[in-house]
C-alpha cells in the first residue's frame, strides 16, 4: 500500500489539473483561435509578428471579451510575438532588435502597446512590468468590421511602416520606423568581408545603392575601384563614371565612360542608348547608337537603332524597314514589341518621344 500511495497522489494530482485546465490543449489539433504569422521586410530589416486569431462569432468583444484597463495578450492563446532583426523606433522611442511578447491595455479613447522582453508565456497571466522593453501610447481608431483578429502592415516606406491590430470594428496602429540607409551600410560592409568580397558584381551592387540613395559617394567610388580591380566589365565602370559625375568630377568620368563603352556589348550599348534617351538626352543617346552601329552593323537590335534615327528625321518609311528587320532577327519575346513599333513608324508616328 505504501508503494502505491505516490502513484495515488501523482494520478490525484494530474486530475486535479485537468479538471482546473480543461480547456488545455496537449495534442496539435485545431484550434478555435487559428495560429498566424505575417512579416514584413523595411529595408533589410524583417519584422514578423506570432499570432492566434479569435474571431468574434457574435460576442461583445471591447469590454466583454477584452475586458477595458486590463493587460491583454493582443491575440489569443500563447504569448503574441513580434519581432525585429534590427534596432527600431516604434512611436519615435527606440527598441534594440530582438523578439519581444506584445501585450495591449485597450481603453476607450487610448491604447497602451508593450513590448516584453519575456515573449514565453501563455497569454498575460504572468505579465510583470518589471519586464517590460517598452511602452507606447496610441489611439485607436474605428475601421471596417473584421470577424478574425488580423495584424497587417499599412504604409509601407523605405524607412517604416504601420503595424496595425485590426479585430471588430476596432483598428490599433503604431508606428516603426527604420534607420535604413546606416543599417544598409552596416550590412554591405558585413557582407563585403565574406565570399561577396571575391566578387565583381557585390562591390558594384554597394556602389550602386549609395549612388542612387546620393550617399557617401566617396565610398561609391571606393568600391566602384574595388570591383574593377577584380574584373573590368562595361556595368562596374559606367558605375565609377556615374559616380563620379555625382562627385562633380566630370572631367575624370569622362575617360572612365569612353573606356566602358569602348568594351560594351550590343546590348549593353543599346540599354545605354536607351536610358539617355529616357532622361532627355537624345543626341547622346543617337551618338551611342552610332557607335553600336559602326561595331555591330548586322545585329537585329542595331536595326531598331537605325529605326530611331531615321524617325528623328521624319525619314518613317526607312525607318519602319529597320524595324521590321529589327523584329525578324529578335527573339521570341521581343518580336511583339518591335512589331508593333513598326506599325507605329508605318502611321507616321514619331517613336523616340
Amino acid at each position: 500500500m505504501y508503494r502505491l500511495l505516490p502513484r495515488v497522489v501523482i494520478l490525484a494530482q494530474g486530475v486535479f489539473f485537468f479538471a482546473l485546465n480543461s480547456n488545455a490543449q496537449i495534442l496539435d489539433l485545431p484550434r478555435e483561435s487559428p495560429k498566424a504569422q505575417v512579416s514584413q521586410r523595411i529595408g533589410v530589416t524583417d519584422i514578423v509578428l506570432q499570432y492566434s486569431r479569435p474571431v468574434v462569432k457574435g460576442r461583445k468583444v471591447w469590454g466583454g471579451v477584452v475586458p477595458l484597463g486590463d493587460v491583454w495578450r493582443a491575440g489569443a492563446n500563447e504569448n503574441t510575438t513580434i519581432e525585429f532583426s534590427d534596432a527600431v523606433t516604434v512611436e519615435g522611442k527606440p527598441l534594440p532588435k530582438g523578439v519581444y511578447g506584445l501585450h495591449m491595455i485597450p481603453k476607450e479613447n487610448e491604447w497602451t502597446v508593450i513590448f516584453s522582453k519575456n515573449s514565453t508565456s501563455w497569454g498575460s497571466y504572468t505579465y510583470n512590468p518589471a519586464e517590460d522593453a517598452l511602452r507606447v501610447t496610441v489611439k485607436p481608431q474605428p475601421a471596417e468590421f473584421r470577424e478574425a483578429l488580423t495584424y497587417e502592415f499599412d504604409n509601407l516606406k523605405p524607412d517604416s511602416a504601420t503595424v496595425a491590430l485590426r479585430w471588430e470594428k476596432i483598428a490599433v496602429p503604431f508606428k516603426v520606423d527604420v534607420n535604413t540607409h546606416e543599417i544598409v551600410q552596416a550590412s554591405m560592409q558585413r557582407q563585403l568581408r565574406n565570399w561577396q568580397k571575391w566578387s565583381w558584381q557585390g562591390w558594384d551592387e554597394a556602389a550602386n545603392y549609395l549612388l542612387s540613395q546620393k550617399l557617401a559617394l566617396n565610398d561609391a567610388l571606393k568600391y566602384s575601384d574595388e570591383s574593377i580591380q577584380l574584373e573590368e566589365r562595361f556595368d562596374n565602370l559606367m558605375t565609377k563614371a556615374n559616380v563620379l559625375d555625382a562627385l562633380g568630377r566630370k572631367n575624370d568620368a569622362a575617360p572612365v565612360r569612353t573606356k566602358a563603352i569602348a568594351i560594351g556589348s550590343v546590348l549593353q550599348l543599346h540599354s545605354y542608348g536607351r536610358q539617355l534617351q529616357s532622361q532627355g538626352k537624345q543626341d547622346q543617346a543617337f551618338e551611342i547608337f552610332r557607335t553600336n552601329i559602326k561595331k555591330n552593323p548586322n545585329h537585329w537590335v542595331v536595326h531598331s537603332e537605325v529605326a530611331r534615327m531615321a524617325c528623328a528625321k521624319s525619314r518613317f518609311d526607312e525607318a519602319a524597314k529597320e524595324m521590321k528587320l529589327a523584329a525578324a532577327g529578335a527573339p521570341a519575346q521581343y518580336k511583339p514589341g518591335f512589331e508593333k513599333l513598326a506599325q507605329r513608324l508605318e502611321a507616321k508616328e514619331d517613336i523616340n518621344k
